[in-house]
């Protein structure tokens, strides 16, 4: 089986391609190699490959860049969906793409299901739901992964905000306000490698399982870490942003039970194995 991903070296596409090389023919792509916002240079490399399963794991994901960058976001998040649809509905390969809990509003009191109705609350994540609409009227054989708060080892992220903050500072604020469940780019590609070759498309939730809110995630990375620090709880208003966040956005995992496939483990047991890297 070959499988080409985009985004293949941010912090989860970095992830895929070492999960997913042990067992099958991976193409990498990065934004250099190929523009996915461009429908001409997509189909070229997609028919030039023609890999029988498209990641699309590349994305806008600034969420504050994306509110005064609209049209990048749209177009990256939204109407670049639309163009791998259509090329890999043309060669009849599988597309996989990952979305975000942000397509919800974050009034939820209870984890949200794939079947919840949409209602995002900044550009982000309209734009993305924008994608996953596009991929939906363009072709069957897809499925699209919602995840939240990922953390990994390429890139930049909280854990490692948290501890670059703990170098330098002794105290510090966490919003305690929005809830949600932090996921381990490692244990996310772990789980799509079990997927990949399923024929049960839709949406599926794959998250970490258990939640917490930033301040109780901030605080167990510290302890994790054996790192005194203060952590001192505030809401989110004490720290506006240009890009409103959804106070709840726990997502279901039944539906990936109810499919036969394994739910993620403890987002704790992930955070554990992550600092030890």
């Amino acid at each position: 089986m070959r499988i080409l991903i985009t985004g293949s070296n941010g912090m989860l596409g970095s992830d895929l391609v070492e999960v997913l090389s042990d067992n099958y023919e991976v193409i990498p792509t990065t934004s250099k190699t190929l523009d996915i916002t461009n429908k001409e240079l997509v189909l070229e490399k997609i028919s030039e490959h023609k890999p029988d399963v498209i990641i699309n794991s590349a994305a806008y994901t600034d969420v504050d860049g994306c509110e005064s960058n609209k049209e990048l976001a749209y177009n990256i998040n939204g109407k670049a969906c639309e163009n791998l649809a259509i090329c890999s509905a043309n060669i009849g390969s599988t597309l996989i793409h990952i979305s975000t809990d942000y397509v919800f509003d974050g009034k939820n009191s209870v984890p949200y299901t794939e079947n919840d109705n949409t209602n995002p609350i900044n550009v982000y994540g309209k734009s993305k739901l924008i994608g996953e609409e596009f991929i939906k009227n363009t072709i069957d054989s897809y499925f699209i992964f919602r995840t939240s708060w990922l953390y990994g080892v390429n890139g930049d992220n909280f854990v490692k905000t948290m501890i670059e903050l703990s170098k330098n500072n002794s105290e510090i604020s966490v919003v305690n306000d929005q809830r949600g469940s932090p996921t381990f780019t490692h244990d996310l590609a772990i789980v799509i490698s079990k997927i990949v070759q399923s024929d049960k498309y839709g949406i599926y939730n794959l998250t970490n399982s258990d939640n917490c809110t930033w301040f109780d995630f901030a605080k167990d990375i510290f302890e994790l870490s054996s790192i005194d620090m203060k952590v001192n709880p505030v809401k989110t208003d004490e720290f506006p942003r240009p890009a409103k966040r959804p106070k709840y956005s726990v997502l279901s995992g039944e539906k990936l039970v109810k499919n036969g496939f394994k739910p993620l483990r403890p987002y704790k047991k992930g955070l554990k194995d992550y600092l030890s890297f």
